[in-house]
């Protein structure tokens, strides 16, 4: 089935809020929702090589042996931890409303499989960290910007806590990319009926405030009830300021471009930037 919300679920402290993004997101949607589990390919080979040249030549068919099995139990055991963490997340979901939940595993590379599923995905819900690490490299955020430049679909990258969002913010830059993705949140039911702040970050000029008034009118036009502003400054400082002034719960933004806006939130910058975001993110292409 084309169109699912699909959601990235490991053993992380994200993986709650992934959960009930999600499931949110699916029922506002209206569209099936799809829980994935990832397991890495396993890395024993290394190992095995490493371990086998430190011993005398006759306990080396021993010790590979011994290695082999040892893979297998622990992939054995990872499988099962998959099993019970999607059960699990099937449950929490569906106790929050959402219908004919689906779960699946998937063993490999988490940005490969995740591409292979883009063809029927509308929305991929992740969260800013994964089991790995609890810094800005852990699992999710190490693979965070490959999964951005691999993906054309949505992404809505969670924070640790979920709530229903009461404000949204697009963060808008006048380009061909922004003016399409204001087209998307204003067709979209995702957002219909909250309040959304749609900010451009630079000089007052009637250059900015055109294509600023021109989606603002989008938006409206399709029910939202927007405030239009433009702030002054650079936007890693400018956009976290105007989201904890406004107290902003989502922030909406492009992936891509020549403009400074997006130029600051992709390649090196991405992780560094979800670190010092305090409000979960939808990335948009």
């Amino acid at each position: 089935m084309h169109n699912k919300v699909i959601a990235c679920i490991d053993d992380s402290q994200y993986a709650e809020s992934v959960c009930d993004y999600a499931a949110w997101s699916a029922q506002r949607m209206s569209a099936p929702l799809s829980l994935l589990h990832v397991l890495d390919q396993p890395h024993g080979g290394d190992d095995k090589r490493n371990l086998s040249g430190a011993i005398g030549l006759g306990s080396q068919e021993a010790l590979l042996q011994e290695l082999a099995e040892l893979d297998e139990r622990r992939a054995k055991l990872s499988l099962e931890h998959g099993k019970h963490m999607l059960k699990a997340a099937r449950a929490r979901a569906e106790g929050q409303g959402a219908e004919g939940v689906e779960t699946r595993q998937r063993h490999g590379d988490l940005v490969s499989t995740i591409a292979n599923m883009e063809p029927e995905t509308r929305m991929l819900v992740v969260g800013k960290r994964g089991a790995d690490n609890t810094s800005a490299h852990g699992h999710i955020g190490s693979h965070l910007e490959g999964i951005i430049r691999t993906m054309h679909k949505p992404i809505l990258v969670a924070q640790q806590s979920f709530a229903p969002p009461e404000k949204i913010m697009i963060a808008f830059d006048g380009s061909a990319t922004m003016k399409k993705g204001v087209d998307r949140v204003a067709a979209s039911p995702l957002f219909k009926g909250i309040p959304c702040h749609l900010v451009m970050v630079g000089p007052d000029v009637e250059a900015s405030r055109e294509p600023l008034k021109a989606a603002q009118k989008v938006l409206e036009d399709a029910g939202f009830e927007v405030s239009a502003t433009i702030v002054p400054g650079d936007p890693e400082t400018a956009l976290p300021q105007y989201q904890e002034e406004n107290d902003i719960d989502l922030l909406i933004l492009g992936a891509y471009g020549h403009s400074r806006i997006r130029h600051f939130f992709v390649g090196s910058t991405t992780t560094s930037v979800l670190s010092k975001t305090r409000t979960s993110m939808m990335i948009l292409r």
